[in-house]
């Protein structure tokens, strides 16, 4: 039998990370349609972000320990059925509830994926090319952020937010294809975990600490985020269409945040998650004084500025917890990966949760405030960090 290439093996990871990425935040930009559709708040709307990173926080540690033995391939397989299933399940939901368990069942198969693709990208290519491999695969959820969700909402604007998941669902279908064409069958299955990793993980003081740094500085960027449709057509006045160009710009801003902050963070991880973190707070200040000052040009620059240090913080994250992993619990480098995304996905819970219930109180104007307040946490458990760190030296 022929042996795939690995970059087709990376192609094939890199088109499921676009339809994972393109679905987590598809319906931030659906956001008003959703509400006018089965007649609920923006606080209970946001319950499709945030159920959706509930069921990403719990599927991706759960289910990588209870697929280990499993052939990835398979794995690969029936993750992406269970991906297309919870999307058609939304794209025809005749209820808010559905839509919800739609959003979950996908959720789940995005767990999974996150923990599991990152070990095949690595296993695909040889040890030199590990990081390059990854960032590769990784390069899907970016390409989400910039296209997938703007093209999304600009479907569901111009026929109904149904037809945004059908969408969705075409591309699932896609990378269904691809998976099982381009994916080899005899990649290294990790076997059993062990369970008393479990213990190693969680009595780990800088392991543990790491996890909510990563839920605090990312998560404070969607008290905001969840919401930003909501508040560029309702606050900022952009129409609907308009605000189609904004998120694609938004997320050409992502993707440069994205590659500045895994250049920023190959160093002295902590000292510049704090400054990211500082700039992502300084953002969300400036969002909200463009939105009380109703300014849309301050508005379309507070808007481009949140794009560029939303998620500049996640290479870093990423590279700090598994650094601690492999020095002190080299065993268990897997699942405090897994954790990790669980993290960011807390992250997402706790930012949209925040957002909502600011928005529900008072009104969207004030969401970033709230997720200052989360960005200021994580800022102060990177101080205590790094006074542990200099007490060990």
């Amino acid at each position: 039998m022929k042996k795939i290439s690995p970059s087709l093996t990376l192609l094939a990871l890199a088109i499921n990370a676009f339809a994972i990425g393109s679905t987590e935040f598809i319906s931030v930009g659906l956001m008003p349609m959703i509400v006018n559709t089965f007649n609920i708040n923006l606080s209970q709307a946001g319950l499709t972000v945030s159920l959706y990173a509930l069921g990403v926080t719990v599927g991706a540690p759960l289910l990588t320990i209870l697929t280990g033995t499993w052939n990835r391939k398979t794995l690969m397989v029936s993750i992406m059925g269970l991906f297309i299933l919870g999307n058609l399940l939304s794209a025809f939901a005749p209820t808010f509830l559905l839509l919800l368990v739609g959003r979950v069942l996908a959720s789940l198969a995005h767990g999974i994926f996150m923990s599991v693709s990152t070990v095949i990208a690595a296993d695909v290519v040889r040890p030199e090319k590990r990081a390059s491999a990854i960032a590769l695969m990784f390069t899907g959820l970016t390409v989400a952020t910039v296209i997938g969700v703007p093209l999304g909402t600009f479907i569901g604007q111009h026929s109904n937010w149904h037809m945004s998941f059908v969408f969705i669902v075409v591309i699932g279908l896609i990378e269904l294809i691809a998976t099982s064409i381009l994916v080899p069958k005899g990649l290294p299955i990790p076997g059993k975990i062990n369970l008393s990793g479990l213990a190693r993980i969680f009595t780990n003081k800088s392991i543990l600490m790491s996890l909510f740094i990563t839920a605090f500085g990312y998560g404070g960027t969607f008290a905001a985020y969840t919401y930003l449709t909501p508040i560029l057509e309702g606050t900022f006045r952009f129409s609907a269409s308009t605000v189609v160009i904004i998120l694609v710009a938004y997320g050409v801003m992502v993707a440069i945040g994205n590659s500045l902050g895994g250049h920023l963070a190959n160093k002295n991880i902590l000292p510049a998650l704090q400054k990211m973190f500082a700039a992502l707070a300084l953002s969300l200040l400036f969002l909200f004084i463009s939105a009380s000052l109703a300014s849309q040009v301050l508005g379309l620059i507070a808007t481009l500025l949140l794009g560029l240090f939303a998620f500049m913080n996640v290479p870093g994250l990423q590279l700090y917890v598994v650094q601690l992993a492999e020095k002190f619990t080299p065993k268990d480098i897997t699942l405090v990966s897994a954790f990790n995304i669980a993290a960011f996905n807390v992250g997402i819970t706790l930012g949209s949760f925040v957002g909502g219930q600011i928005s529900k109180g008072s009104s969207v104007v004030f969401t970033p405030l709230g997720g200052i307040i989360i960005i200021l946490l994580a800022m102060f458990l990177i101080r205590l960090a790094q006074k542990d760190q200099a007490s060990k030296l």
